[in-house]
């Protein structure tokens, strides 16, 4: 079978396409053939070599996120998922390909009407922008700023936020033409990447849900209201300072929360339910997704390539 595997970190040229045997489901596994493959952040710091410390290597087969139809069951799998649609979680690894494994309390039925593109997009960003707002304990009437609102985890978490009732979202992004569409979405003020800008926009924000990270993220420490709550969602602009966390020190009357997130730390049954639930509201026009672009699974370089210069506006979905 086709697959993409990291030839060598760094670059998007250094992924490769490669025959690869198909995959045979172990015990409480599903094979998929797919038919999406989403493309997401975190596949980007696993290609820069960014998360070497934690095992990934050079080979490594990358993609968490498929969408497709199980062909093959493991030892102990319900016979009958043969030949349904499905969403699946495949770890950090094995999603670029045109045969896919994961253990079936990871695989979720797709509802009529949600193509497997939707899916993809949807799957693993809606989960984290939901239990990241959970996180913060969000209520309705507070102010919220998506710092890197472009991505498909900052598109959900501002319509969660002005569906869940928020006086003011304000998103962080890198054009006017992008500020457009993510107020179509449910912004209501548009900031450049340094957060300036808006001059009707709140000067603090009762939550940041901040998906960059890098060098910056102190400055919108800064911008937290007294009681104010922070939650990190991702690295795609790089680690942050090393010492951030004096920020919080030095606003200590204002009793400011930092907290990282990741739906790792989530019970797999309860990301399942809101996945579920999520699934039904998008196939229903009630939540939306945006596909950026569809490319075949052999030009993984070029969605790499999109993603690097900041040019992806949603999600960008592999098919083989």
């Amino acid at each position: 079978m086709k697959a993409v595997v990291i030839r060598e970190f760094g670059n998007p040229d250094g992924l490769e396409v490669v025959d690869l045997p198909v995959p045979v489901p172990a015990p409480g596994q599903v094979r998929i053939t797919t038919e999406a493959i989403g493309v997401g952040g975190v596949d980007a710091v696993i290609r820069r070599g960014t998360l070497a410390a934690y095992g990934f290597r050079e080979g490594h087969l990358l993609g968490s996120e498929v969408a497709g139809s199980v062909t093959a069951v493991g030892e102990g799998v319900d016979a009958s998922w043969t030949g349904r649609r499905v969403w699946a979680f495949t770890g950090l690894s094995g999603g670029y390909a045109e045969q896919a494994v994961a253990s079936v309390e990871d695989v979720l039925l797709l509802p009529d009407g949600l193509t497997g593109a939707d899916a993809v997009t949807l799957g693993g960003s809606g989960v984290v922008a939901h239990f990241a707002l959970d996180r913060a304990r969000f209520a309705p009437g507070e102010t919220v700023l998506v710092r890197g609102a472009a991505g498909s985890i900052g598109i959900t978490a501002v319509q969660l936020a002005a569906k869940g009732g928020a006086g003011a979202v304000a998103v962080t992004t890198s054009s006017a033409e992008r500020g457009t569409r993510l107020r179509d979405l449910g912004a209501t003020h548009v900031l450049d990447r340094s957060g300036e800008g808006g001059s009707d926009a709140p000067a603090g924000f009762d939550v940041v849900i901040d998906v960059v990270g890098g060098p910056q993220l102190s400055l919108f420490l800064d911008r937290l209201n007294p009681n104010g709550r922070y939650v990190a969602v991702g690295v795609v602009g790089g680690q942050p300072p090393a010492d951030f966390g004096m920020r919080l020190m030095d606003a200590f009357r204002k009793s400011l929360s930092f907290a990282t997130f990741s739906s790792d730390t989530v019970p797999g049954s309860d990301r399942q339910a809101v996945r579920s639930s999520q699934f039904d509201d998008a196939a229903h026009g009630d939540l939306r997704t945006v596909v950026h672009e569809v490319l075949p699974l052999d030009q993984a370089v070029l969605a790499h390539r999109a993603m690097d210069a900041g040019k992806v506006f949603g999600r960008v979905v592999l098919a083989p």
